[in-house]
């Protein structure tokens, strides 16, 4: 039998409803506050991750699915989110155009571990 991979959970009624639940009413409550929402690639290069917690780190050194492109490209699927929001923030020159920026974001991280409550 194929099985779901360690780290991915599927999420089925009455749970997935609840998350549903749960995500409706936090993007009326972050947006109240003035966050606009940020999307960033599931897909990002393996030294972001690797500047941002650390080659050491167990993310990087045993959690990440991590693999070489057809291009030869070394990437990753994204183990957290911060660090894409940061290289996006730069990369886009938000920096440049002042302001407050307010981000939320949600989706999928990869890990390879357990998953775990909470």
């Amino acid at each position: 039998m194929i099985k779901a991979l360690r780290g991915m959970k599927d999420f089925l009624p009455p749970q997935s409803e609840k998350l549903e639940y749960f995500l409706e009413n936090s993007y009326k409550i972050v947006k109240n506050f003035g966050f606009k929402p940020i999307e960033t690639p599931i897909l990002e290069e393996t030294a972001l991750f690797k500047r941002s917690v650390g080659e050491s780190s167990d993310i990087v050194g045993k959690e990440m699915y991590q693999f070489i492109d057809k291009g030869g490209n070394d990437v990753c699927l994204r183990p957290e989110g911060t660090a894409g929001v940061v290289r996006s923030f730069i990369e886009n020159k938000l920096d440049r155009k002042g302001g407050v920026y307010r981000f939320y974001y949600f989706g999928p991280m990869f890990r390879y571990e357990r998953p775990q409550k909470g």
